[in-house]
């Protein structure tokens, strides 16, 4: 069987050269120890195919799956640090985001208004959100007058920036990219406020490997770095630590808001 790896979450075309580097640089670690790496990245696959294949080596995933979707399917390797604003440690937390002419002081402000969402198993982009809002809809029915689906956080921006909708939640990693890459689409927003944290994308790997492969797969990660990337390391955490997107998510329905609406 033939291994694949894949790192799509920040996988954006104009840091591609630099994602490739990065597996590269692990890849190299891996054949170094004897494993069988693949020398390119897979992308264009659905990313619930990638993650829950058995031919999987290493992939990077949304917290919120692994603790659903993907629990007792896949193997958690290792959490990232990041180095962007909101971040902290293997914490990171998202930013919300609105129109700069906007008159929100607050998300209360926000009732009423079109939310964009870039997709319904984000946690960065719907669990956090759905946790901040909760206490404000107390049950009573929707807080927004809509939600929409965008499929990606860089779309969510665009909706927000044209005026299709009103507020997003983006991963502060992407926000910083965005940014930094996409001036243009982020100059007329501005944050309202940081969501609660919660632990990193993590790294994940199929439930087929064994010990030594793991052990394999964090030691080539130990140590690797990519300032373009905004990637200052990796930790080894339990996988409880993940406990805490579970926790958002129980906020919200103990508060009577199960579903972002």
């Amino acid at each position: 069987m033939s291994l694949v790896a894949a790192l799509p979450m920040y996988d954006f075309e104009e840091l591609r050269p630099e994602t490739d580097a990065l597996w590269s640089a692990i890849a190299a670690r891996l054949l170094d120890q004897g494993i069988a790496a693949p020398g390119s990245l897979l992308r264009g696959p659905p990313l619930a195919d990638i993650w829950t294949g058995p031919d999987l080596l290493l992939a990077q995933s949304c917290g919120y799956p692994l603790v659903t979707s993907l629990a007792g399917r896949v193997t958690l390797v290792a959490t990232p640090r990041y180095s962007a604003e909101g971040c902290d440690g293997i914490l990171y937390r998202s930013a919300i985001v609105v129109r700069a002419t906007d008159p929100a002081t607050v998300l209360a402000d926000l009732h009423g208004r079109r939310c964009a969402v870039n997709g319904a198993d984000s946690n960065s982009g719907m669990n956090v959100l759905r946790a901040a809002i909760a206490p404000l809809a107390r049950g009573a029915g929707p807080f927004f007058g809509a939600v929409v689906t965008t499929d990606s956080h860089a779309a969510s921006v665009r909706a927000v920036a044209r005026g299709e909708a009103d507020v997003a939640a983006v991963d502060c990693v992407t926000w910083a990219h965005l940014r930094a890459l996409r001036p243009s689409e982020t100059r007329g927003l501005r944050v309202l406020g940081w969501s609660d944290a919660t632990p990193g994308l993590p790294f994940i790997t199929s439930l087929c490997r064994d010990g030594a492969t793991i052990g394999a797969l964090r030691a080539a990660l130990a140590g690797v770095v990519s300032a373009p990337l905004l990637l200052s390391g990796v930790e080894f955490v339990p996988l409880r630590a993940y406990d805490a997107i579970l926790a958002l998510e129980a906020r919200a329905q103990g508060a009577g808001y199960p579903v972002l609406r």
